[in-house]
């Protein structure tokens, strides 16, 4: 009883606990491997599953726990090669929490502003009632569909991110409200997507009016891309943007839809708020400057980060290239050998490593395309503006910088594993303009002051940062769109790995730590038929009363 707790997340052990695998008998990182191989063979979607390992009749029984308001029906068994192991499909995980949800869309469903939303509403509970996620898939499609909503909402198991391997989602719910004026500058940027995304490096080339080579979609549909002011939003980490839904399949035959949350946003632009690793002479100037450089990076993360790519597929003996000629990769000047098999996925291809690649991939993007004087005049910044489009610039680089340094507060020095996906990803940018730029940008370190100070040569920006940055992108998506985990992983590693100064790096953002903002979320009422708002104060207690309130 006095031995000491796990203290971070991560594959079940001494040191790290999940528990998306519940269970007092220890599950190797192996072991759930072979089971998420094994329901991807057999076409069972991981996202709302856990895994629990036990012993049964002296053998050993991985039991996948599907989270479903039903508990009946019979169990599902996989057939495994080691006649020593079983794996069962158990469902009713979560029954009483998702029972509950389920009352309340049954409600929400009669206050549908059209029947798109009473459809997916619907297909909601149909998927929570029975744990079929082709039911939430088409729910999915539903939901793309329903462009413009005064009232934006977002539910489900959706976000692998605390997973350690990658795939399993924790369910979130999102309510929000439409802000018409905001969106309508967020839509002049749609309207031109086309335009910059024949600047991205994989299209050099091709970029014309018919297309934009074979590692990018030729026609981009133009998404719903509104901006909203969340009125409640339940998750782990509260997003300042999404892109959804995360199923490529739907992605590349539907679409998808973006989302910023403005008053999520709008956090970043508190004065007081600033950063320990800006020059003391700067700090004002970063801290006036972020918020809008912050809000452009974030945009373009969503809708041109992952919006866009085109993944080498092949389905029932059909490729969506010329697998007699296959198109020629940008990076080794040779045709490409690697692609997505049969029933084969970017998360189950890609497992522990999906999720940071591709946030790391969409947060290049963005800074690839923020020194664009056409893009960041749309959104008002020019040469003659107040802050100009070039301080946008300058502060998108110092701020990838300060980004990377404070995510090493979530690397875990005993499990040698990242904690959070886009830390990592942060890291590995700061890592390559550091290896790539020529001395550009530079960490300056005084540990006898514990003192870490981001440096950015302004005038070499457009030419030593850019670069540094194309060719991490290229390399990124090049193996995203080709399968090939083997590169990527050797290479992405690397760049993220924790050694050396870096762990020096490390204690000293450990020591100016600084507490992690608490979102207060509201509830809403019907009281005597009207419907009421409550707020609650910006305290620990005012949190545990939301959720309390909430009755979830």
């Amino acid at each position: 009883m006095y031995s000491p707790q796990p203290s971070s997340l991560g594959y079940p052990s001494k040191e790290t606990q999940s528990t998306y695998y519940p269970s007092s008998l220890s599950i190797t990182a192996e072991e759930v491997a072979n089971v998420s191989r094994a329901m991807e063979i057999n076409g069972i979607l991981p996202e709302n599953t856990r895994i629990r390992k036990t012993i049964q009749d002296s053998k050993v029984v991985f039991e996948v726990l599907q989270a479903s308001v039903e508990t009946s029906g019979s169990i599902q068994e996989i057939v495994t090669q080691n006649p020593k192991t079983s794996i069962r499909i158990v469902k009713g995980d979560h029954t009483q929490e998702l029972a509950r949800i389920c009352n309340q869309l049954q409600v929400a469903a009669q206050y549908a502003a059209n029947p798109r939303q009473k459809q997916f509403i619907e297909q909601y509970q149909q998927s929570f009632q029975t744990g079929d996620l082709e039911v939430y898939k088409q729910s999915q499609k539903t939901w793309i569909r329903d462009n413009a909503p005064a009232v934006e909402n977002i539910f489900g198991f959706v976000e692998p991110y605390r997973d350690p391997y990658g795939v399993r989602s924790e369910f979130e719910g999102l309510v929000a409200i439409s802000d018409r004026e905001e969106t309508a500058v967020l839509t002049r940027l749609v309207q031109q997507s086309s335009k910059f995304i024949k600047l991205l490096p994989w299209t050099e080339g091709f970029a014309d009016d018919v297309t934009t080579g074979p590692f990018e979609k030729n026609l981009f549909e133009p998404p719903d891309f509104t901006s909203i002011h969340a009125l409640a939003y339940c998750s782990s980490i509260i997003f300042p943007g999404i892109n959804l839904p995360n199923y490529n399949d739907i992605r590349q035959e539907c679409g998808f839809k973006n989302v910023i949350i403005a008053n999520r946003m709008a956090a970043e632009s508190n004065e007081a708020d600033t950063s320990p690793f800006v020059h003391p002479a700067d700090a004002q100037t970063f801290q006036k400057h972020k918020y809008p450089a912050y809000y452009i990076w974030v945009v373009l993360h969503e809708l041109l980060g992952h919006g866009t790519g085109r993944m080498m597929t092949e389905e029932d003996g059909n490729f969506n290239f010329d697998k007699e000629n296959p198109p020629i990769s940008p990076l080794t000047k040779l045709p490409i050998t690697s692609w997505y098999r049969p029933g084969q996925t970017w998360t189950g291809v890609f497992a522990d490593l999906a999720t940071t690649v591709d946030e790391c991939r969409a947060e290049l993007v963005g800074a690839y395309l923020m020194d664009n004087t056409d893009l960041l005049a749309l959104f008002g910044y020019t040469s003659s503006t107040e802050t100009t489009a070039e301080d946008l610039t300058y502060n998108m680089f110092i701020q990838l910088g300060v980004d990377g340094l404070r995510g090493l507060q979530n690397f875990n020095i005993e499990a040698k594993k990242w904690g959070q996906a886009h830390s990592r990803a942060h890291f590995a940018m700061l890592k390559c303009l550091l290896r790539d730029g020529n001395g550009f940008l530079k960490i300056h370190c005084d540990s006898g002051e514990d003192r870490l100070t981001v440096s950015v040569d302004r005038t070499r920006i457009k030419t030593d940062g850019k670069q540094a940055l194309r060719g991490m992108l290229l390399k990124l998506h090049m193996y995203r769109c080709t399968a090939d985990i083997d590169g990527c992983r050797n290479y992405y590693e690397d760049l993220s790995k924790v050694d050396s100064d870096y762990l020096e790096w490390r204690r000293i953002v450990l020591a100016k730590k600084k507490p992690k903002w608490i979102f207060v979320q509201a509830n809403t009422f019907i009281r005597d038929g009207e419907v009421t708002l409550e707020e609650y104060e910006a305290t620990p207690s005012g949190v545990i009363r939301s959720w309390a309130e909430r009755e979830i």
